[in-house]
Formats: C-alpha cells, structure tokens, sequence
C-alpha cells in the first residue's frame, strides 16, 4: 500500500491564546470621539466633523459610524456637505 502525502498548509498558523481579541479597525478613534462627543450633545445641536481631518473617505467613516450607532441602538442622523460631516441624536417618537 502506497503512502498518500497531506498537502501543505497554505497558512501559517499560531497558538489561539496569542490570536488578538477585539477589533480595533481604522476609524476606532473617530467613531469613538464622535460617539463620546454625541453622548454629551444636547438636543437640536449637531457635530460639525471636518472631512479634511478624517484619514479616511466620508464614506468609510460613516459606514463605520452606521454599524456602530446600530450596535449601540442609538438613533443618531447624519448629513454632509464638501467640507464637513454633520452628525446629531434624533429624538426617539
């Protein structure tokens, strides 16, 4: 009887207590500060966020922004022009 090789791997691998945990994606720091500045935004009030200081596109940072007002079940608004992306807390009906 013939011997059948295993293929190799095609990734390295590691032990699973040194894989990281937690995901600190690229627009952690944004979204963070926004959602702190929003916590203390008092009503009819909204962030005026320049786009020139975001590392990212508006359109990353806000979809970044999305999942994170979903995962915290806020109801937050948000709007933009060429300069600025503007965010509020909607009140709840």
């Amino acid at each position: 009887m013939g011997h059948t090789q295993k293929a190799p791997m095609n990734f390295k691998t590691m032990s699973q207590a040194d894989v990281p945990q937690g995901r600190n994606g690229k627009h952690k720091q944004v979204i963070t500060a926004i959602l702190s500045d929003l916590d203390r935004l008092p009503a009819g009030v909204a962030l005026k966020v320049p786009l020139a200081e975001l590392e990212e596109s508006k359109e990353n940072v806000r979809s970044a922004l999305n999942r994170a007002i979903h995962k915290s079940d806020r109801n937050v608004a948000t709007a933009s022009d060429e300069n600025f992306l503007y965010v509020w807390n909607e009140s709840r009906s």
